[in-house]
């Protein structure tokens, strides 16, 4: 039989269908839009997008899909005058919201405003000892009225009286006493 010289009427159809229709419809239905019985628009929408099979349509398919994407293209200049031009007609009706976020929009692609998340892992043994006594006296200034007016220099003391004596009473047997946090003996 060999490969066909030039595209059917319903060849072109189908690639016109799936072009234009990408992401919204199945290759399938793009056989049954183009002529295609039901029964075989599956097989048929296969068998067209083979380029051993059916070369001419899959070149057919490719071009038109380079002259809609040359056609749709989303430059700068496209871009922020579209946007300009939502705007204009937003405030032609009044619609005030829709005229602000299209201004920010224009506004997010010039590069106007700048989103920035910054997200930090990492320990507190990662931390120096500057950086560690500065987290816990924003700590304690933003949790004072519920501490009881404990001023940072006492807490700070406490904390390294504790430090002091669980290195110094590693060695022997003892628990934690959590309610008062000193050490108790056992066994003694």
């Amino acid at each position: 039989m060999g490969v066909p010289k030039k595209l059917t009427e319903q060849q072109m159809k189908f690639a016109y269908e799936l072009v234009t229709n990408e992401g919204r419809e199945t290759a399938t239905q793009c056989a049954v839009n183009a002529g295609f019985a039901k029964d075989s628009a599956r097989q048929y929408a296969s068998k067209l997008q083979n380029p051993k099979l059916y070369p001419l349509v899959v070149k057919y398919i490719g071009e038109l899909r380079e002259e809609w994407q040359k056609k749709y293209e989303v430059t700068y200049e496209k871009h922020i005058a579209e946007l300009g031009q939502i705007r204009k007609e937003a405030l032609k009706k009044g619609a005030w919201s829709a005229a602000v976020n299209a201004e920010v929009a224009r506004g997010k692609a010039a590069g106007l405003y700048i989103e920035q998340k910054i997200i930090r892992t990492g320990k507190l043994e990662d931390l120096t000892t500057e950086e560690l006594e500065s987290r816990m006296k924003k700590i304690i200034d933003d949790y004072s009225p519920i501490l009881e007016n404990v001023p940072f220099e006492e807490l700070k003391e406490q904390v390294q009286e504790k430090e002091k004596k669980k290195e110094s009473k590693k060695d022997s047997l003892h628990l934690d006493d959590a309610a008062l946090g000193e050490d108790v003996p056992v066994g003694e």
